[in-house]
């Protein structure tokens, strides 16, 4: 777990003996904290302190940290909709789990009883890894209850034998750029193969939404962030939008405001995925309007009342003016599978609205007093010219 933890850098000290001292003083300040009895406490001190500060390094150091780490409110939305209504999940995976907060929000926000098997989850850089694993253990998640793997997930996929989960919940990286069609095997793939491509070599946003659909159960649901520009552009991007409509497989897409994210002011979408829809619609909601977030400094932050509105609006699957709406997917064909949610939920129309009749009949008195005052000023120029 601390394999590149470097006891011998000059951050901790200059001398062997002030090394020592810095390191002895956290391991006894540590233990002199009073954590309570963990069953006992709503709140995990020692977890909860590590997820604070990893949240405002992330803030503060941007993309470079902010793309290992989701925010607390985006990461409860997230858990809510993969585990909507599932009073029991086999276990729950996040193929590019980051420093592990989606997956513990799962925990934290439901009994545990719920996830029987544990927690699942894949990450390619070493440090965050090690991150990921001592944040199950922060929050009190056994050894046995997580596992937690090193790894390229769209090249060397771990969890095989383990799938299929219950409910997948990601946030991975945005239109990175993967080996893609550079290996011609991986067209032949389990995950890919279905789709009858691969996602472009400059952008994986598909890769790893395809990956996630292989993993899952016929009764969960994935939830997954995704950078807007996969659902309406054209090529490889558009046939897997079709092979996804075409097997009613998406069930939700999701607009969120843009300032949600460390490091990134785009718009975001979650893409909700399930192989148990009832019927063959797509519900779009479009929550980017101020009513669904509360302005801050540097983010706009999801409070739980918005949270709790989404889910209603996801649960009923209603249409709502301006901010929802449930499409037949013969009509997303016709629209050349574009799953763009601005495409489907129209905004509402913010602009000052104007009664034409009314208008035209002020500019018709302004013209009458325009040309009484010229007569007016005519006869007196008149009555001056010699």
């Amino acid at each position: 777990m601390f394999a590149d933890f470097d006891t011998t850098s000059t951050r901790l000290g200059n001398t062997v003996e002030a090394k020592n001292s810095r390191l002895a003083a956290v391991i006894k300040g540590v233990s002199e904290l009073s954590f309570g009895n963990f069953e006992d406490s709503e709140i995990d001190l020692f977890g909860d302190a590590y997820e604070f500060l990893i949240s405002n390094y992330a803030a503060n150091a941007g993309k470079s940290v902010g793309e290992f780490f989701t925010p607390q409110s985006v990461s409860k939305l997230i858990a809510q909709l993969a585990m909507h209504k599932q009073t029991t999940v086999n276990k729950i995976y996040d193929p590019a789990a980051g420093s592990g907060s989606l997956l513990l929000q799962a925990k934290k926000h439901f009994d545990n009883h719920i996830i029987e098997e544990g927690f699942f989850g894949q990450e390619i850089n070493h440090t965050t890894y090690n991150l990921a694993r001592m944040n199950m253990f922060l929050h009190n998640v056994n050894y046995d209850k997580f596992n937690i793997a090193l790894g390229n997930t769209l090249t060397d996929p771990h969890f095989g034998d383990d799938k299929p989960f219950d409910a997948i919940v990601s946030n991975p990286p945005y239109s990175i750029p993967w080996i893609g069609d550079d290996d011609p095997t991986l067209i032949n793939d389990d995950r890919f193969a279905p789709a009858g491509v691969l996602a472009p070599k400059s952008k994986a946003d598909f890769a790893f939404v395809l990956h996630a659909l292989s993993y899952l159960s016929s009764k969960g649901r994935a939830a997954l962030v995704c950078f807007p520009g996969i659902f309406y552009r054209g090529g490889a991007k558009q046939k897997i939008r079709k092979y996804l409509v075409d097997n009613n497989y998406e069930e939700t897409v999701i607009s969120l405001a843009p300032n949600r994210f460390y490091g990134t002011s785009i718009t975001v979408t979650i893409l909700v995925l399930s192989k148990h829809k009832p019927d063959t619609k797509t519900q779009f909601i479009n929550v980017s309007g101020e009513d669904f977030f509360k302005k801050a400094t540097n983010n706009n932050l999801l409070e739980d009342k918005h949270i709790e509105r989404i889910m209603e609006i996801f649960d009923t699957k209603e249409d709502v003016e301006h901010v929802a709406k449930s499409v037949n997917n013969q009509l997303i064909v016709g629209n050349d599978y574009n799953l763009s949610v601005s495409s489907y939920v129209e905004d509402k129309d913010n602009r000052e609205k104007v009664d034409i009749i009314q208008l035209n009949a002020e500019i018709a008195k302004t013209v009458e007093k325009i040309n009484s005052l010229r007569e007016s000023i005519d006869a007196i120029i008149n009555e001056i010219e010699p």
